[in-house]
């Protein structure tokens, strides 16, 4: 597994390289790695069974073609929080393909229920059908002309009265790709809930 994080707006050594990996560790304590060097992926990524992406900065050329490999070799990829922003004007097929939509608002930083619409589901199986999160609340808007995606649970806005997916699957033709909206700080990544769903979505995307 490869965490790839780096850019603005979030600690992202602490929460999802340290605090990723240690929750991670608790699947496969040897292969679990984090990088936030963005030029290392030039040169492909073909060790990696699954890669969880929370990068908001900016991605080298070949950085993307990387991870477009990724999706189209039909191995796993989670993408979290800050990964489902549309982040790069330049590589629009993140957005359309990879992740069937994005986010380009969230609520403020406070507390929130995420509701847990498909409990049969290996990425929230074992789930309570409603938790507490205190997390920005990502306004995840599917894009009509994207990927379809499944959705697995869903919190409503307060500030915007609608109700927006948290956690999904991507049905993409090859990958397999889950998407997980919250993550914000230590209130979500300590949370059960949050370390279950990151675990059960990495093992899931790559097929086990």
């Amino acid at each position: 597994m490869l965490l790839v994080g780096g850019g603005a707006s979030h600690d992202y050594k602490k929460w999802f390289g340290d605090k990723d990996q240690e929750i991670l560790k608790e699947l496969n304590p040897a292969w679990v790695d984090y990088t936030e060097n963005l030029d290392t992926l030039k040169d492909g990524l073909p060790d990696w069974d699954v890669v969880v992406v929370s990068a908001n900065k900016p991605l080298p050329s070949e950085a993307r073609r990387s991870l477009m490999e990724v999706v189209n070799s039909g191995r796993g990829l989670v993408v979290l929080h800050p990964g489902l922003w549309y982040n790069w004007g330049n590589f629009s097929v993140w957005n359309r393909e990879v992740c069937g939509g994005g986010s380009r608002g969230h609520d403020k930083l406070g507390e929130f229920a995420v509701n847990v619409t498909n409990r049969e589901h290996p990425i929230t199986a074992g789930l309570p059908a409603e938790f507490k999160i205190t997390d920005e609340l990502y306004y995840f808007e599917q894009d009509p002309a994207g990927t379809p995606i499944e959705v697995l649970a869903t919190a409503t806005s307060v500030q915007k009265g609608k109700t927006y997916p948290q956690v999904f699957v991507v049905k993409h033709p090859k990958a397999r790709i889950a998407g997980i909206t919250l993550g914000h700080d230590g209130r979500a990544h300590d949370l059960p809930e949050f370390r279950r769903l990151l675990q059960q979505a990495v093992v899931w995307a790559a097929g086990k």
